[in-house]
């Protein structure tokens, strides 16, 4: 019997230690419940308690930045256009699937609540000096913390930019294979970036203890599954990026 208490114990201490301050961030909003980077699936992150949310964004031909994943408009709609060589107008007239429509990034972070903050991923080519003069008109005009946004992309030039013309703004860095890890924790210390977000399929409890011996956090993506959430929350990362919040248990 009191074996079996003290196991019980250290599986108790086990799930807290798991459980400890992990971040749950939304991906695309909350894209497995209602379409991919729409003001809809935004709202239903929000509805489902996540700590943040995380958009894609490509700047438009006339130069503002709207919210969609894709560099063509193919796969969620009835338009083979590329994002990046059309006008705002002409963007706002494209219907996606369900009848959604493609959000601007002011139209969502106009919807973030104060509590939640919002992760930018650069996807299109030269988003960082307007995403940059978004974020500090926010900064400014509502007395935002910095720390209400996060910056990330694959295009590490991008980053390099944003860090560039502004000091304070949180940095993540997205990273899609093993052998760019070390390169991405130079870069991290370069630009000072927080975060390393990583993709699951390579991770690994020395990987993710690697990244955070550098004084760096470990967001990883895209985790759906019981399987893999309990994979890498078992590795002690700081954040979950996942198409299902209400699946990170707290």
């Amino acid at each position: 019997m009191k074996n079996f208490i003290f196991l019980l114990i250290i599986a108790l201490l086990n799930s807290c230690i798991s459980n400890k301050d992990i971040l749950v961030v939304g991906h695309r909003g909350a894209m497995g419940h209602v379409l991919e980077n729409t003001i809809e699936s935004v709202q239903k992150a929000i509805e489902l308690n996540v700590d943040g949310i995380e958009i894609d964004v490509f700047k438009s031909k006339t130069g503002e930045l709207v919210v969609y994943h894709d560099p063509f408009l193919s796969r969620l709609t009835n338009s083979n256009a590329f994002i990046e060589q059309i006008s705002l107008d002409s963007i706002k007239k494209v219907q996606l699937i369900g009848g959604y429509f493609i959000p601007t990034l002011k139209e969502i972070v106009d919807i973030i609540p104060e509590k939640i903050f919002l992760n930018i991923e650069l996807k299109g080519q030269d988003t960082a000096f307007e995403t940059n003069k978004i974020i500090t008109n926010y900064l400014n005009t509502y007395n935002f913390p910095a720390s209400k946004f996060i910056i990330s992309s694959f295009r590490w030039n991008e980053l390099k930019k944003i860090r560039s013309i502004n000091k304070v703004i949180p940095i993540a860095i997205l990273v899609d294979s093993l052998y760019k890890i070390d390169d991405a924790i130079k870069l991290a210390k370069q630009i000072n970036a927080v975060a390393l977000n990583p993709n699951k399929e390579f991770i690994t409890k020395e990987i993710v203890n690697k990244i955070q011996s550098n004084n760096i956090k470990v967001y990883p993506y895209t985790i759906n599954t019981p399987k893999n959430i309990r994979r890498v929350r078992s590795m002690g990362v700081d954040a979950i990026i996942t198409d299902y919040p209400e699946r990170i248990k707290r």
